[in-house]
């Protein structure tokens, strides 16, 4: 990165250039199923602290420090806020400012499916809210095309056929490379998976929630077999994207005292509340001490368990939040460790059963 200065009055961040030893081998690489596209195993996420209410000079901080890591992947949607779109304005901003000569080496994501706009036509699946969300994204970003479009979520409603053409007709476009899917079950992703390739659809992603304490995607059966979303994602070829893989910071150093005023129970508890820490944190105080014991922080540890399959398991990729630079460094150790032996898997069931 180079440092320089402007005059009195005038934007004294940093001209940005990447550091030339990004890709030097710390961060793998994974590939998405069967597919080329290849992602880091680390991606960030820009779903809580790009939004309006957040500091811009954070967030650009943030983005700077995750490429200088190697990782490639910014992964957004298009209500990420507050207010809905902040994220991919802000994100833009940033894009034009330091990313823009990198495009090529970036993988930028985002998705339609939730709350959007008032009106019928603002939320779910249909043909016509996906394409006019994609062209809202693309003007928001300053770009052409996303690398990956999502369906945000299943819509029971509208029929799978017409959500997974919208998804082709954006590939055909030229306005997304690939398409990918978001909180699909694993029937409905065997489903979506056999539409696309009839369309000749480059499909690579599901993107799902998981972590140690929550497991539903190992469960998660068509009804046909069983081995869960893992199975279908790698029989369709398929990679997983995970997210909320720290359970929105229950898995980190953050609660082990109690709760600070600054975390995000304490002062935005939309997603996270004090019964979900009291009714945790035993569990968290003993998965951190075996944290310790591997010589890793609870935060690596939960992230390096998700990946412990390695580059040619079904995950592709897990995608972490922060709210400074330095948790995307600390994060980003957790590829550096990912094997666990039988009695520290053991461990962790015994502390964190799956449900």
């Amino acid at each position: 990165m180079r440092f320089s200065s402007k005059g009195a009055g005038m934007d004294l961040t940093p001209a940005y250039v990447a550091d030339k030893n990004r890709y030097d081998g710390r961060m793998p690489y994974s590939r998405c199923g069967r597919s080329g596209l290849k992602m880091p195993q680390i991606s960030l996420g820009l779903w809580h602290n790009f939004g309006d209410i957040s500091s811009f000079s954070i967030m650009r901080a943030m983005c700077r420090t995750a490429f200088d890591a190697g990782i490639t992947q910014f992964d957004i949607a298009n209500n990420y806020g507050p207010d809905y779109g902040a994220a991919e304005r802000n994100f833009g901003r940033i894009l034009a400012m330091d990313l823009k000569p990198y495009r090529d080496q970036l993988l930028i994501t985002t998705k339609a499916g939730f709350d959007m706009w008032p009106g019928p036509y603002g939320d779910f699946g249909s043909r016509k809210y996906l394409l006019a969300s994609l062209d809202q994204s693309l003007g928001r970003l300053g770009l052409d095309y996303v690398d990956i479009f999502y369906s945000h979520r299943m819509d029971p409603d509208t029929p799978l056929e017409e959500t997974m053409g919208a998804l082709t007709q954006a590939v055909r476009s030229g306005k997304a490379l690939y398409a990918g899917i978001s909180n699909y079950d694993a029937v409905t992703t065997a489903r979506a998976a056999q539409i696309l390739h009839e369309q000749g659809t480059p499909f690579v992603i599901n993107q799902v929630r998981y972590n140690i304490f929550d497991r539903h995607i190992e469960s998660d059966e068509t009804g046909e077999k069983s081995g869960g979303l893992k199975s279908v994602a790698q029989e369709a070829g398929i990679g997983l994207a995970i997210y909320s893989p720290l359970a929105q910071g229950l898995l980190t150093d953050r609660y082990l005292d109690g709760i600070p005023s600054d975390s995000r129970v304490g002062h935005d508890p939309r997603f996270l509340h004090r019964s979900d820490v009291a009714s945790r944190h035993e569990q968290i105080l003993h998965l951190n001490d075996l944290a310790a014991s591997r010589g890793q922080s609870l935060a690596q540890m939960a992230l390096s368990w998700i990946l412990r399959n390695g580059v040619d398991g079904p995950i592709s990729t897990v995608i972490i939040g922060a709210s400074k630079p330095a948790q995307i460094l600390d994060c980003a150790q957790a590829v550096q460790k990912t094997s666990f032996s039988p009695e520290e898997l053991a461990a962790i069931d015994r502390i964190a059963p799956a449900n």
